[in-house]
C-alpha cells in the first residue's frame, strides 16, 4: 500500500508522466509494479524517491516528509474511525503502537514496522522516540504532520535525530492560543 499511495501521491501533484519516468529510471528488481497487498523492498522507494528528487530538485527530506502528510490521509480514508475514536493529535499518536500496528499486521503478518515510545510526563506534551530498522523518520515525520493537520490542533513539533534516519524523538507541544 505504501508503495502504490507513493505512486499515487506522484501521478497527483505532478503526472502520470513522471511516474512512469521516475520507474523506468529507478531500474527497481520489481520492475516498479506494485499491489497494495504486496511486499517490497524498502530500497526501491528510496530509489524511487531519489529519481523523483533528480526529476524534480526538491529535497529527498522534502519529498518523504510530504508522501508522509499524503499517506496519512489516505489511512484515514481507509480507516476513517479510527479518526473518529481518537479526537486529539495525543490520542491518537499513542495509539500507533497498540491499535495501527496491530492492525497492519493482521494484514501483512511480515511486515516489518517502526516503534514508538512515548513519554507523556510533562504536561501539554507528548515524546514520541521512534525506532525502525529503516532511514524513515522524515517520513515518520510527515505522518505526524498530517495527523497535527487533521485534527486542526496548534501543536508544535521539534524533531532530534538519534541514529541516521532510523531513530529520532519528536516533541510535541500543545500552543495555547
Amino acid at each position: 500500500m505504501v508503495f502504490t499511495s507513493f505512486l499515487e501521491m506522484v501521478e497527483t501533484k505532478f503526472s502520470l508522466k513522471l511516474v512512469d519516468e521516475i520507474i523506468e529510471s529507478a531500474d527497481l528488481q520489481s520492475g516498479g509494479s506494485y499491489t497494495t497487498v504486496g511486499t517490497y523492498d524498502h530500497h526501491e522507494m528510496i530509489k524511487l524517491v531519489v529519481q523523483l528528487n533528480e526529476k524534480t530538485g526538491i529535497p529527498v527530506a522534502d519529498l518523504v516528509r510530504t508522501f508522509g502528510e499524503y499517506l496519512f490521509v489516505q489511512l484515514l480514508t481507509m480507516h476513517p474511525d479510527f479518526a473518529v475514536e481518537n479526537s486529539t493529535v495525543f490520542e491518537f499518536l499513542q495509539k500507533v503502537d497498540s491499535y495501527i500496528h496491530v492492525e497492519v499486521r493482521k494484514l501483512y503478518p511480515g511486515a516489518e514496522l517502526p516503534t514508538f515510545q512515548y513519554d507523556t510526563s510533562i504536561s501539554g506534551m507528548l515524546i514520541m522516540t521512534y525506532s525502525s530498522s529503516r532511514p524513515f523518520a522524515d517520513l515518520a515525520e510527515g505522518l505526524i504532520n498530517g495527523c497535527i493537520a487533521h485534527y486542526g490542533e496548534s501543536i508544535e513539533m521539534k524533531r532530534i535525530n538519534l541514529i541516521d534516519g532510523t531513530s529520532a524523538r519528536f516533541e510535541l507541544t500543545k500552543v495555547e492560543a
